[in-house]
């Protein structure tokens, strides 16, 4: 087996089990065998396209067998992968297709009319259906040997910040192979588990489940759900070994879904968290239910994959913790000068190591904001470029981390990242509002909800047309909760709103 220095190579180095299940998605299964058919066929399909090496490829499809095979496909053609949530409405669609320049799109018939809307005016996009990629044809076909090393563009994943529209950021080659190899390891994976897809591959975390599957031979079981108990369901049935989801996930499968607590899921070693804390309570009650599953907490953020994790072991002794570093990295908290924290002392965690993004796409200056030479070294001891988190943490005597909250107004609803100002951007084009300002307010299941509150151009607007509106053109993870109509909003001495007591006025 060869050392990957690329995405698809994990792949390649499945050639042995050809015959063994790689994939399923509901009825359907991919062996590893079918899988490199399908990887091939696909980037024989962008080469036909003209797709060349380092062109950007969106891929608009739901979690499924054809989503697994384009994204490796894409990087078989040596091209950028770009995955674009099914969730998202045409609007932004074609925020992402443009700002990333894409060269083509791969959708399926069940969403080729969003992905015509989406590409409406856009030259130069070619459009590549999924049922129409056919592997026969090309199990013959011998594609040029790929010219992509590990420092290469991979993939672009687009994430809201606290402001404007979502930006892409860059992971190379190198950056994914180190998170999957990183993860699967301090997780134990191996050809015998059987993983629980449910986070979208869009999101960096999702997609690791895919890489670490593939890296270690084991099976992906893909889920879409509705609800609590189709979860469990498919732990069982499928006989699950790990699980991955946000504190969305866990307080849905512990306050409303009934069959966990009659469930035996023996099979299942391990459970892990990201995109944002799980209460005690949540963590107290998945213990309770999962007795014999060990609990992995952990923390990260798209530029820099994953940055901390909390053994099992430390879960029940360190309440609230998000744990140490992880394997081959190393984090740590600086003050608003550069000095590192002492313990105690809050400061923004800095990340160094080979998970470090490449960056945003095409934004030098917010790349410079988050991408920022090691403070801790001096001038003479090399460049080295760490990421800040812009996350306010606390270190104990022990190393430990403690999240104490965000810098900027970014709100983290269901595993999601929200920019406030693309919501208030929505509801302000509805022309009911004279001036509206988004906040995340805490919420038991999706960790924060997203509130509105405005003042309103008429006496009393008709709030359910306005949310029925802005639910056209968001997603509907990003659509307010509530509107709340006030006469005025806070503001500052500089006269910018007040979002902190905003936040704080309703979190009491």
């Amino acid at each position: 087996m060869t050392q990957p220095y690329a995405l698809h190579h994990l792949l390649a180095d499945r050639a042995a089990d050809a015959d063994r299940v790689a994939v399923v998605d509901g009825a359907r299964t991919m062996t590893y065998g079918a899988f490199g058919l399908c990887v091939n066929a696909c980037a024989a399909a962008l080469r036909d396209a003209g797709v060349a090496r380092g062109d950007r490829v969106a891929i608009l499809l739901p979690k499924s067998l054809e989503e697994c095979w384009a994204i490796f496909g894409a990087s078989r053609a040596d091209a950028v992968f770009v995955p674009v949530n099914s969730l998202l409405r045409a609007a932004q669609i074609r925020h992402i297709v443009e700002d990333s320049g894409a060269a083509a799109l791969i959708t399926c018939r069940p969403l080729l009319s969003l992905a015509h809307d989406a590409l409406a005016g856009i030259e130069g996009v070619a459009l590549l259906v999924a049922e129409d990629i056919d592997a026969a044809p090309a199990a013959n076909r011998i594609l040029g040997a790929s010219t992509s090393i590990g420092e290469d563009l991979a993939a672009i994943l687009y994430t809201s910040g606290s402001t404007g529209r979502p930006k892409g950021v860059m992971l190379s080659h190198g950056n994914l192979l180190a998170g999957t190899r990183i993860v699967g390891n301090y997780l134990g994976i191996a050809a015998s588990d059987r993983i629980l897809s449910v986070l979208p591959f869009s999101f960096d975390y999702g997609l690791n489940q895919l890489l670490t599957t593939v890296d270690k031979g084991a099976v992906l079981v893909l889920l879409t759900f509705k609800f609590g108990d189709e979860v469990v369901r498919a732990l069982h049935d499928h006989a699950i070994t790990g699980l991955a989801g946000v504190p969305t996930l866990w307080a849905i499968l512990t306050k409303a879904a009934p069959l966990l607590g009659k469930t035996s899921l023996p099979a299942l070693r391990y459970i892990t968290n990201s995109g944002g804390s799980v209460p005690t309570e949540t963590v107290l009650r998945l213990r309770a239910l999962l007795k014999g599953t060990q609990i992995f907490l952990m923390y990260g953020l798209t530029e820099a994959f994953r940055s901390t994790f909390l053994p099992p072991e430390e879960v029940d002794r360190r309440p609230g913790s998000i744990g140490k570093a992880i394997p081959e990295c190393e984090v740590f908290a600086v003050t608003a000068d550069g000095r590192r924290t002492r313990p105690g002392e809050p400061g923004i965690l800095v990340h160094r190591g080979p998970t470090v993004s490449l960056g945003y796409w095409r934004r030098p200056e917010d790349t410079a904001r988050v991408l920022r030479p090691n403070p801790l070294r001096g001038a003479g001891e090399g460049g080295e470029i760490v990421c800040y988190s812009g996350d306010l943490v606390v270190e104990d005597e022990g190393g430990f981390f403690s999240f104490v909250g965000r810098q900027d107004a970014m709100i983290k609803s269901s595993g999601y990242r929200i920019s406030p100002s693309e919501v208030e951007e929505a509801l302000m084009s509805t022309g009911a509002f004279q001036q509206v300002a988004v906040i995340g307010l805490p919420d038991p299941l999706a960790g924060q909800r997203v509130h509105a509150v405005a003042i309103a151009r008429a006496e009393a607007p008709d709030l359910p047309a306005v949310l029925t509106s802005v639910a056209g053109c968001l997603p509907v993870y990003m659509v307010p909760r509530q509107i709340e109509v006030v006469a005025a909003l806070p503001t500052t001495p500089n006269g910018k709103v007040d979002y902190r007591t905003l936040v704080q006025e309703r979190a009491s």
